[in-house]
């Protein structure tokens, strides 16, 4: 499974571009034991590949919790159909636009 960060390229272990960032880390013996036999169990080639791939997991799923909200099915119909209703934009909606896009929210 190939996991592509944006911008970051494939990783070296799937035989595709090489990827230029590094991370030195120092662990515990018994944590570095476990997860050499997790990635073992796995069938990954190499730790490396086990940390890739647990890291790039873990902040997809970080990432996509501060980044979207859920809400009931009914709150969102009576979000859009209030939108809906609106025929231009008030001063407050296009300030939220504004700030969310200086935010960098999606």
């Amino acid at each position: 499974m190939d996991y592509n960060l944006s911008g970051y390229g494939i990783y070296p272990y799937t035989g595709g571009i090489m990827a230029t960032a590094r991370l030195d880390i120092r662990l515990d013996e018994e944590i570095k034991a476990k997860a050499e036999k997790a990635s073992a169990l796995l069938g990954l080639k190499s730790l490396t590949e086990y940390v890739v791939r647990l890291m790039d997991e873990d902040a997809t799923h970080v990432i996509e919790e501060h980044e979207s909200i859920v809400v009931k099915d009914s709150v969102f119909d009576e979000f859009m159909a209030a939108c809906n209703k609106v025929k231009t934009p008030n001063q407050a909606l296009l300030e939220a636009v504004k700030f969310t896009d200086k935010s960098g929210i999606k």
